[in-house]
């Protein structure tokens, strides 16, 4: 599903989990020379604010030593918010029946882009329903997947 950087990945998880925190993902995105590296934490309390400067001190000290990131970078630390970033099937798994927005990084059916229904996950797959169509889309082609805000 969404690709990550695995090295962040497995570098951040003991410290942020070691925190009380779920990481649910990172993006890391190029701004011109700079790079951002913004990652999602989580708890059964909810973020805060200060939830988010906790795990970005913890972090810091990570990136700084280990050195992960070419060139400069900046770093945001954030709550998923309502429109929730889904980075795992088992993610996607939890938010069944929810309505998602699926970007492809190739074209299924002649789209890249569906929002919908998330009705099933599969093993390499997930199937939504747009307008009572039910679409199956390759996990590996989704390029990102969230959550549509419902209020």
């Amino acid at each position: 599903m969404y690709r990550q950087n695995q090295t962040l990945v497995r570098l951040l998880q003991p410290p942020v989990t070691a925190l009380g925190y779920e990481l649910l993902g990172i993006e890391e995105l190029r701004e011109g020379r700079t790079a951002l590296v913004r990652i999602y934490i989580d708890s059964e309390t909810g973020i805060t604010l200060d939830d988010c400067e906790r795990v970005s001190e913890q972090v810091t000290g990570v990136l700084d030593v280990e050195d992960p990131v070419r060139g400069p970078y900046r770093l945001e630390v954030s709550s998923p918010g309502l429109d929730r970033p889904l980075f795992t099937l088992d993610q996607c798994r939890h938010y069944l029946g929810w309505n998602v927005r699926v970007r492809l990084r190739s074209k299924v059916q002649g789209r890249r882009k569906f929002t919908g229904r998330l009705l099933d996950v599969q093993d390499d797959s997930l199937v939504i329903d747009e307008d009572d169509v039910s679409y199956t889309v390759p996990a590996d082609l989704v390029d990102r997947a969230n959550l549509v805000a419902e209020i």
